[in-house]
């Protein structure tokens, strides 16, 4: 065995030369096979081709017929085991073993696969485990989260031209359940894409998101498998280093832009190439490409329409060998010998040379080192952003509009210190015309920057003459002012408002996440209020089940109010209501004090009634929309908003998901910034926010489905038909028998549905005889035989579907359960808690995981989800809304005064706060710090968002501009 890692490192070398083709080339081809594992059934048929490629070669290294019989043995073994250990994986001290010759390696870097020699993996796998394959089918079935990687089988230290493709189980353990430990080098971080480039987009992912490699490999691959993101942050956490669900949308978002560039790039080539453009250095230059300004710069000149470039003229006039020359070898360049006097462009010598110098400029500015040697010369100097007030809007403009941007009227700021709002608020300035915008680089990055040109990068070759080192200079010169400068300005400002708009986009997403987890007010009677003047204040009183139990309109503020006080009266003693929940539009204020008022004198008693303000962003548009014709036909649109109102407290999740997020209100430039990127990151959160507190499948809505992973419109409706057809679901096998739900998006929505168990039990224990007789009578008129017990055992209750253990860790909660002595249905009791506690204290959580031949990870979820009690809600942890019984006017604050509130939206600059004044205060950001936030809340960042509670102190009250300027004291 000694001689077998030579053997294998000759064969390596030995296809070093398929590797020695232009980057283009290369790239595309290196990735063909690695891609297999990730490829559809239908492309892998091409690879015996590929496979006879591999085998030719490694004839030439002469590989003993001994080692090939033991090789085409291997290949047996290994299909067999394939298909007998589909979710399993080598026992425990097995994987460990094979993976400690990857951990030494770890530090290589991984390169390229364009051969398939699957034979030294094989024998190592031997090598390794004798005739374990054999132990391996007959294993108890462990964790479908324990890692099969094949290429971390490898026995000797990698080189940085041998890696190997991956052996089949690893294809299966992959696509089927790709759960295992971080895996640094899985496929050797190389992705094979649609459109290739002459960077790795591995790389350029993790460049630009700061997460490592190998998770960035990862991802890639999971997002190409269609997994969403709430499916992999809570169940693939090993494979993307725990990252959050924030972090994963980054990455998802930014891998899609690079895709756009390579896409675009592949575009324009195949566009210049039919038109006979496409040059050798155009090519490399467009590959190079990793943005779209990088691609529009360059592809600039050659885009259909355009009269052409000052250097294309003077290329069609014949002056490129010149300017060549200019460079390459001067001395024998005779300027003279290129004028001809009736050539418009060569009728001077000095035309001549402006052409020349034209050429030379566009050289300089599409050269890559050029642009790289100027880009870091910039990142070392002070640039600037200024905007000042444009001429014309000074003279003719709305005086309100331009007294808006009164702190950039004169502004100049670092682009390195410049705050993503402000660039916001700057380029909404220019879009109105009131606003010049300009980027500032100092002279001194030009001067320097033409120095290197002249003496180090474009040094001519030989000796130049006086007049063709003018013409050099000159065209430096040129190439800076009218070529690099405006480049360097779109880049900043492009780079600039791209954060800018993420950074909107992501804080409307922590926004809207922070007031979809409101804990809910559960097991109360609510009356909603929608206040109005004209049309009267429109009430709705519902149960603590969320049923319509009255609707009513009141006119309180035209001079009816103390008659209609005893019709609220009747209401509240009536349906035994005490919460008044009341919308914040229009007559907000008055219906407040209205009902203050009320209150303080008694007036309901021996109701003890309080009242709080809740945000009735989207109400309106959400009761004329088609879902609430649905829901409630009967009534009018003004009382469904009060209903709207009212559920809004009771459950925030499941009334605010009927609303499209961006109506809720509470981002920050939402209109200015991408409504295709701002769309996809709310649906996005919604979709986080549903799945994680999950929904009971037998009593939520269609609408509330639709945002579960994996499930959409199409599929919601489908188990809500199934649902009415068939009674409810009596455990996650029965989704499967759902019309339209395949086994991935099982996968994906299976861990988010919870099943009432209670509910479950009383179902089956009424209809035992009967429905067992009916279910077995369908089940045999489904035709094949083999699909009976399956069908009959799906239909039995299962206590592990009430929590949040995904059906493919069923096995090891069973195990694990076994482990502790424990029974599924103590689950979520003390009981439950304390064997579990005995357990983990003795062993340690990476024992029992060891021991279950599982990831810790999968081992923690499992336990959460024994742990936690019945009904448990992870909006516990998120607050209530802020019930009041009385109210303060907005001139009763005084400097100094000590107040309670409610955060009302977060931004970059501060946190608007609600202290029931009718005008939310500001908590500038310098006065949150880390000290004054809650140590006990998990938090995601520093920032406080909507619906925290907080204590504060006013700083200043400015009246004529109803300003209010807040510090924060504690988070309550």
């Amino acid at each position: 065995m000694t001689s077998l890692p030579r053997r294998v490192k000759s064969e390596a070398k030995a296809l070093t030369s398929e590797c020695e083709l232009p980057s283009f080339l290369n790239s595309s081809s290196e990735s063909e096979e690695e891609e297999e594992e990730w490829e559809p059934k239908s492309k892998i048929a091409k690879k015996p081709q590929l496979l006879k490629k591999s085998e030719a070669k490694t004839k030439k290294v002469g590989t003993p017929r001994a080692a090939m019989a033991r090789k085409n043995v291997k290949k047996v073994a290994i299909k067999e085991e394939m298909d007998v250990s589909l979710p399993v994986a080598p026992a425990e001290d097995n994987r460990i073993q094979l993976l400690k010759p990857k951990e030494e390696g770890a530090g290589t870097k991984p390169k390229t696969l364009n051969r398939k020699p699957e034979v030294p993996k094989k024998r190592e796998i031997n090598s390794f485990q004798g005739k374990n394959v054999k132990s391996l089918e007959s294993d108890e079935k462990p964790s479908t989260s324990v890692p099969v990687v094949g290429n971390q089988v490898k026995h000797e230290k990698s080189e940085k031209d041998f890696a190997f493709d991956e052996p089949p189980f690893k294809k299966i353990k992959s696509t089927m359940c790709p759960e295992g430990k971080p895996v640094k080098h899985l496929g050797g971080n190389k992705i094979k894409e649609e459109y290739e480039m002459n960077w790795d987009i591995v790389q350029a992912l993790s460049e630009i998101t700061n997460v490592e490699p190998w998770v960035c490999a990862n991802l890639i691959r999971l997002f190409q498998e269609e997994n969403t993101i709430p499916f992999i942050a809570r169940y693939r956490k090993e494979l993307i280093n725990n990252l959050e669900a924030d972090a994963l949308r980054e990455v998802q978002q930014t891998l899609e832009e690079l895709r756009t560039v390579a896409k675009k790039t592949h575009t324009m080539i195949q566009k210049l190439k039919k038109e006979g453009k496409l040059s050798g250095c155009l090519l490399t230059a467009l590959l190079n490409c990793r943005t779209l300004e990088e691609l529009d710069h360059v592809s600039a000149p050659y885009k259909t329409g355009s009269k052409g470039t000052k250097a294309q003229r003077a290329k069609q006039l014949g002056l490129e060998p010149a300017a060549l020359s200019l460079l390459q070898n001067p001395m024998e360049l005779n300027l003279f010998s290129y004028i001809r006097p009736n050539t418009k462009g060569l009728s001077t010598i000095q035309e001549v040379e402006a052409g020349v110098q034209h050429i030379l400029a566009d050289i300089f500015a599409k050269d890559k080192d050029t642009l790289d040697f100027i880009r870091k010369l910039c990142q070392q100097r002070y640039i600037c952003i200024q905007s000042a007030l444009a001429k014309v809007s000074s003279k003719s403009g709305n005086e309100k509009d331009i007294d808006k941007f009164q702190l950039y009227h004169e502004f100049s700021c670092n682009i390195k210190n410049i705050q993503h709002h402000q660039i916001l608020a700057i380029n909404r300035g220019e879009n109105l015309k009131i606003l010049t915008v300009k980027v500032n680089i100092p002279d001194g990055v030009k001067n320097e920057f033409c120095w290197w040109c002249v003496n180090e990068r474009w040094r001519p070759k030989q000796f130049l003459k006086p007049e063709f080192m003018r013409i050099l200079r000159n065209s430096v010169e040129d190439a800076y002012k009218r070529l690099i400068y405006p480049l360097l300005c779109r880049e900043f400002r492009s780079k600039l408002t791209s954060d800018a708009e993420k950074e909107s986009v992501m804080m409307f997403g922590r926004n809207l996440r922070q007031l979809l987890l409101t804990s809910p007010v559960r097991g109360r009677t609510l009356m909603g209020v929608d206040p109005g003047y004209k049309h009267g204040c429109k009430l709705a009183i519902i149960s603590p089940t969320s049923q319509i139990l009255h609707t009513d309109v009141v006119y309180l503020h035209s001079g009816q109010g103390f008659r209609e006080a005893e019709k609220i009266k009747r209401l509240l003693l009536q349906h035994n209501c005490s919460t008044v929940v009341i919308g914040n539009g229009t007559a907000c204020r008055e219906t407040e004090a209205y009902f203050a008022d009320l209150i303080m004198k008694k007036y309901f008693a021996p109701l003890d009634v309080v009242y709080c303000i809740v945000s009735e962003a989207g109400a309106s548009i959400y009761s004329v929309s088609p879902e609430a014709s649905k829901e409630m036909p009967d009534l009018d649109p003004n009382l469904r908003s009060a209903v709207s109102i009212a559920r809004r407290v009771q459950d925030p999740l499941a009334e605010l998901v009927k609303i499209e997020p961006k109506h809720i209100g509470v981002g920050m430039y939402q209109h200015d910034v991408s409504q295709t990127l701002l769309k996809a990151t709310l649906d996005s959160v919604v979709e986080e926010c549903v799945s994680f507190v999950g929904v009971d499948i037998n009593i939520c809505s269609e609408i509330l489905l639709r945002h579960i992973a994996g499930l959409n419109a199409n599929r919601a409706k489908n188990i809500i038909e199934w649902r009415e057809k068939n009674g409810p679901f009596i455990n996650r096998e029965q989704l499967k028998e759902v019309k339209g739900l395949g086994p991935k998006s099982f996968q994906q929505c299976a861990g988010f549905i919870r099943f009432n168990q209670e509910y479950i039990k009383n179902f089956c224990s009424k209809k035992a005889e009967l429905g067992s007789h009916a279910l077995l009578t369908k089940a045999g008129a489904q035709g094949k035989k083999k699909c009976k017990p399956a069908t009959y055992a799906s239909r039995l209750p299962n206590p592990l579907d009430q929590t949040c253990i995904h059906p493919e860790s069923y096995n090891i909660a069973m195990r694990f359960l076994s482990l502790i002595g424990g029974n599924v249905n103590d689950i979520g009791k003390s009981d439950m808690q304390q064997k579990v506690n005995a357990v983990i204290q003795k062993e340690g959580l990476e024992g029992t995981a060891k021991r279950l031949n599982t990831t810790v990870h999968t081992l923690q979820l499992i336990i959460d989800g024994l742990t936690q009690p019945e009904g448990f809600d992870i909006r516990t942890d998120f607050d209530k809304p802020d019930f009041k019984r009385s109210i303060v006017c907005f001139e009763d604050l005084s400097v100094g005064a000590i107040l309670t509130g409610k955060v009302e939206n977060a931004t970059p600059f501060g946190v608007f706060v609600d202290v029931g004044v009718g005008k939310a205060g500001l908590i500038p950001v310098r006065n949150i710090t880390e000290a004054k936030l809650s140590k006990l809340k998990k938090r995601r960042s520093l920032g406080l968002g909507p619906g925290e509670r907080v204590e504060v102190k006013v700083l200043n009250v400015d009246i004529p501009r109803l300003r209010i300027t807040l510090d924060l004291i504690r988070v309550l």
